[in-house]
């Protein structure tokens, strides 16, 4: 047995696409990693699969889940997907030298300890090659904020990129970081032997850091005084303070 033979043999892998077009070269980009992905796991006799999330239709609920901050079924069973995910493929069109504002609300809605030591491979399409940075420059820092695991190598894919021989090599080299993080089990490893030291939403969406009304402690003065009782007088405090 070796340091790659997987604690599990079966993966999920969430593709998050925010192209809109039909067809869409950022969800080809992504079913194009997502299938490597897939063929390098399989060889290794490892099987695995992949659950699309497409933003495009989910726009407007994603609008009303940032205006109100409640998440509407639509987007609460596209966030218990990743929640459930082994791994994720997030890819996203360059708009004027930035990621997609429809990619970007859906990151704000997603919870901060949703995704820690999720591995990650991040992706982009755009016009130009001009936006070729866009995609370490601010995916990279969005999935660090997130706690996940972003593999080495990132793809960025302009329309001259789709003839290149290159970028078959590129997503091969991304799909293997993948597929060799994922049988490790580095990132399940890194989550559990570190979840309690991260900072946990109340009543967010990641599994283990779901929280009960028995989780509160109702003793401190803070929640004292939100109950309505006063707060413990401090040592050196007179008791009659309220």
């Amino acid at each position: 047995m070796n340091d790659l033979t997987p604690a599990v043999t079966s993966f999920t892998i969430a593709l998050v696409n925010a192209g809109v077009s039909d067809p869409s070269s950022t969800r080809l980009l992504a079913d194009r990693i997502a299938q490597k992905t897939v063929d390098i796991l399989e060889a290794s006799g490892t099987t695995a699969t992949v659950r699309a999330i497409d933003l495009g239709p989910l726009a407007v609920d994603i609008a009303q889940g940032i205006v109100s901050g409640i998440l509407n079924p639509k987007v609460q069973t596209a966030m218990e997907l990743l929640a459930g995910a082994d791994a994720v493929i997030a890819a996203t069109p360059v708009y004027k030298a930035g990621i997609s504002g429809l990619f970007k609300s859906f990151a704000d809605l997603i919870d901060n300890d949703l995704l820690i030591a999720k591995p990650v491979v991040l992706a982009a399409t755009g016009g130009s090659a001009r936006h070729a940075m866009v995609v370490d420059d601010q995916l990279r820092p969005l999935f660090g904020f997130l706690r996940t695991i972003p593999v080495p190598t990132s793809l960025y894919c302009a329309p001259e990129d789709w003839a290149s021989t290159d970028l078959g090599k590129r997503i091969a080299r991304a799909a293997q970081e993948l597929s060799v993080m994922l049988r490790s089990g580095a990132g399940r490893q890194i989550a559990d032997s570190n979840w309690s030291g991260y900072d946990h939403q109340f009543g967010g969406n990641a599994t283990r850091a779901q929280r009960s009304l028995d989780d509160v402690d109702f003793t401190t003065d803070f929640m004292r005084l939100a109950t309505g009782a006063s707060a413990r007088p401090q040592d050196g405090d007179r008791a009659d303070v309220r």
